[in-house]
C-alpha cells in the first residue's frame, strides 16, 4: 500500500464544498459583505472575497492558456456575483484536468504581486485551490466576531460519518 494522497479531484470537491457554504451564508447574511476586513489590504469581507475567487480564477485561465483577468473587472457586491467566479475557474480547472496536459509542466505565469514566475502546472493548481482555505479560515473568525456563525469547512467533514 502507498502513501495516502489528497487527489486534484478530492482538492476541487472541497473547494467547491467550501465555496458552497460560504455561498449559501452569505446569501442569507448579504451584510457580512460589508463588515470591514483589514486582511490583505482590503477594507471589507466582499473585497477579500473578490481577491479569493480572483486568485482562483487568474490561475486557472493561466494553466489554459488564457490572458489573466482584470481584478477590477471580477464582481464582488454579491454572493452570487462572487461564487459566478468561482464556478467559472472550478470550470477551467475541471478541464485543465481533463485534458491530459504534463502536471510537471513548468509555466510562466504573472502574480499580481510579484509579476512574472515560473511553476509546475501541479503548484499553480494547488495554490487556486488551496488558497481559498487560509482565507476562509480568517474570514470564519472575523464573521464570527459579527455575530455570524459560519458552517464547518474541514476537510473531515467530507466524508464524516456521525456514529
Amino acid at each position: 500500500m502507498g502513501q495516502p494522497a489528497l487527489t486534484a479531484e478530492e482538492t476541487i470537491a472541497w473547494a467547491e464544498r467550501t465555496s458552497e457554504g460560504w455561498r449559501s451564508l452569505l446569501t442569507a447574511h448579504p451584510e457580512a459583505l460589508r463588515v470591514p476586513c483589514d486582511v490583505m489590504g482590503v477594507s471589507n469581507v466582499g473585497e477579500l472575497l473578490q481577491h479569493i475567487v480572483a486568485v482562483e480564477l487568474r490561475y486557472a485561465q493561466q494553466l489554459a492558456g488564457l490572458p489573466p483577468a482584470d481584478y477590477a473587472s471580477i464582481a464582488f457586491d454579491s454572493a452570487e456575483a462572487i461564487y459566478a467566479t468561482h464556478q467559472r475557474a472550478i470550470a477551467l480547472l475541471k478541464e485543465q484536468l481533463a485534458s491530459g496536459v504534463d502536471w510537471d509542466e513548468k509555466i510562466e505565469y504573472v502574480t499580481r504581486s510579484m509579476g512574472p514566475a515560473r511553476s509546475s502546472r501541479k503548484s499553480i493548481l494547488f495554490h487556486a485551490l488551496l488558497h481559498s482555505v487560509r482565507h476562509y479560515a480568517q474570514l470564519a473568525t472575523l464573521i464570527r466576531r459579527h455575530g455570524i456563525q459560519p458552517g464547518p469547512m474541514d476537510y473531515i467533514f467530507m466524508d464524516m460519518e456521525r456514529v
